[in-house]
């Protein structure tokens, strides 16, 4: 199972240009049932909830979304901003009026035409609200990974600390043996965690590599490298191993969007050691890149249907996969992807169906 044992951090990241970014869609646009036709946006929003409470399918949201040409940067909402549901040609639109906290104020002197002349452009400090909870996934954009067999094993691991100690810490040093790319100067510290195959095939999907932290080389000789620990999420203990770093800022920007093919897989794995699946769960799904998985795809949720007993003709018969909610992907993997469940109307477990919605 995943583990997590880091403290999780208030993050809001920028939006960018999500309201924007669809064009074409062919997917029919439909009003929540008992939609509001005014919300002002609060802290803590994000924009995927937001768009909950007017769309049945949040991610159509920039389909009916107006830009107001008189605010800066009308693709971004912020606390404090009114969002007003309108109609055009009988059509829903969605617009936004700002608020205090989106308020932008521009002062510029009289400038003969044609000349160009100093400007003074003042912006709220309030930050746009995100699409998803990004504090959720942070962990997974920075840390946890999943690698190809063997990439752990063949990766430089630690030896001990600097003072022989067999357990570190942030703040400390290690030694570590192994091939250091002079080009690379910090290095994720992992653990390696559980290997996914597939039921069905056998193919393994891909091993566990759970985060504990991050170190920068001081020296190297020969393959022998002295390390001092740059954060930690657990202790770090002789034989973890060293990857380079790949962290992605936490204010990645999100796309959500419908596969354009058929997606048939499966929830494989749940964070935090436990089976159940819940809103805001960050989940491992069997389909990665190779089925051409895209960070942003929106996938649907099925519960299996079970397995009963006909009691007329005794057979088994398996009952219709009932939808049950909704993920997005966030971090891809050659075979796998990390996702974050955004809706749940009923408690789910690990091995339910994912399908595009």
């Amino acid at each position: 199972m995943l583990k997590r044992d880091m403290l999780k951090r208030n993050v809001v990241g920028f939006i960018g240009a999500f309201l924007l970014s669809f064009t074409a869609l062919a997917e029919e646009v439909k009003l929540a049932a008992n939609h509001p036709d005014v919300y002002v946006v609060q802290k803590g929003d994000t924009l995927w909830a937001i768009s909950g409470k007017f769309l049945e399918k949040p991610w159509l949201w920039p389909k009916i979304w107006h830009a107001n040409p008189d605010i800066a940067n009308p693709h971004w909402i912020y606390p404090g901003d009114t969002i007003r549901l309108d109609y055009v040609n009988g059509e829903p639109r969605l617009t936004v009026s700002r608020g205090d906290a989106g308020n932008t104020m521009k002062m510029s002197p009289d400038c003969p035409a044609g000349k160009l002349c100093p400007s003074v452009r003042m912006e709220a400090l309030e930050p746009p609200i995100p699409a998803i909870p990004l504090d959720v996934i942070d962990p997974f954009l920075s840390g946890t990974r999943i690698v190809e067999p063997g990439v752990l094993e063949s990766a430089p691991y630690v030896l001990m600390g600097v003072q022989k100690h067999v357990v570190v810490g942030a703040g400390d040093s290690v030694n570590a043996r192994g091939e250091f790319d002079p080009k690379v100067p910090i290095y994720g510290i992992f653990r390696k965690g559980d290997v996914y195959t597939d039921d069905e095939t056998g193919e393994v999907l891909g091993v566990q590599a759970i985060d504990v932290g991050s170190a920068k080389v001081q020296t190297a000789e020969g393959d022998v490298a002295k390390l001092s620990i740059l954060r930690s999420t657990r202790e770090v203990t002789i034989s973890d191993r060293l990857l380079p770093n790949e962290e992605r800022r936490i204010d990645a920007i999100f796309y959500p969007k419908s596969p354009e093919q058929d997606i048939n897989g499966k929830i494989i794995d749940v964070e935090g050691g436990v089976n159940q699946v819940g809103p805001m769960s960050v989940v491992l799904v069997d389909k990665g890149e190779r089925d051409n998985i895209e960070v942003g795809h929106v996938l649907a949720i099925y519960q299996k249907g079970e397995a009963v007993r006909d009691p007329i003709t005794g057979e088994r018969v398996e009952l219709i996969n009932e939808r049950a909610g909704l993920l997005m992907i966030f971090n891809v993997f050659e075979k796998t992807s990390f996702g974050l469940v955004l809706q749940a109307d009923r408690p789910l477990t690990v091995g339910e169906l994912v399908r595009k919605p």
